[in-house]
């Protein structure tokens, strides 16, 4: 199965920033993660981290073409803002699983409101990195082609 993972803004700063929020853990660990992980159930993996919100739309379209069966996504900042990924994910109508670090359920009132997740077919937080690694086998489990 060939997945995609799309992190979005600051992601890349993680084990520098908020660490009581996200951890110590470093984006390079994340991406470690990922890749044993994709390697131990054949999976095709594609990583992607972008600030930038055209640059995230641009992907997930791109996705569309390039055979990907299945997206991952933790688009951070922009879960809470951007109707664009959300148009950009429902145009592609990829299986996506939605994936935040920290439960932003128990966090400030501005972060209950997710547009990209009204598009995915599941979300997950505050599960860490676990979260990503779940997100990966429910796809496997649900959207593989068999």
């Amino acid at each position: 199965m060939k997945i995609l993972v799309i992190n979005g803004p600051n992601i890349n700063m993680l084990g520098i920033r908020e660490k009581n929020i996200y951890g110590a853990e470093t984006y390079a660990d994340l991406t470690a993660l990922l890749e044993t992980t994709a390697k131990e159930h054949d999976v095709d993996l594609t990583l992607f981290q972008s600030n930038h919100e055209g640059a995230i739309v641009d992907t997930i379209q791109g996705a569309f073409f390039d055979g990907t069966e299945g997206i991952i996504i933790n688009p951070a900042a922009y879960t809470h803002t951007s109707v664009a990924i959300l148009d950009a994910l429902k145009a592609v109508n990829l299986p996506t699983v939605e994936v935040h670090i920290s439960d932003v359920s128990q966090r400030e009132d501005f972060r209950q409101v997710s547009y990209a997740g009204k598009a995915c077919v599941k979300t997950i937080m505050g599960k860490g990195f676990a979260g990503y690694q779940e997100a990966m086998l429910f796809l496997l489990a649900e959207y593989s082609k068999k």
